[in-house]
């Protein structure tokens, strides 16, 4: 399961389930509060797998707390700021060209 951090529009969740990824939301899981390291600790206890994130720090923090928790594959998106639907779209259009593929103990940066 991947977790979605705060930062990205929640009108991705839906195009993710469609594409057969179960997802979930850190307001979903109230976990919107933790910081980077704390929150990758959460998500392994959790059983996902995967955070994405468009936090250029997060992907730094990221980093060293995947040492703990290699099972864990962390994406910083790296499309441009837009609006929840126009990033939705944008996203889309991104995926359609190169697919996300997690890296269990590694930062991706997507797309490439």
């Amino acid at each position: 399961m991947w977790l979605l951090d705060h930062n990205l529009p929640r009108q991705i969740a839906p195009i993710l389930k469609a594409l057969k990824i179960e997802n979930q939301t850190t307001q979903e899981r109230g976990w919107q509060i933790l910081g980077n390291g704390d929150l990758v600790g959460a998500v392994s206890a959790a059983g996902f797998t995967c955070i994405l994130t468009r936090d250029q720090g997060f992907g730094r923090s990221a980093e060293h707390a995947l040492k703990k928790f290699p099972h864990i594959s962390v994406v910083l998106i790296t499309l441009p700021q837009q609006r929840g639907s126009a990033y939705a779209q944008a996203f889309q259009s991104a995926w359609q060209q190169t697919p996300i593929s997690p890296s269990p103990g590694k930062l991706v940066r997507w797309p490439n």
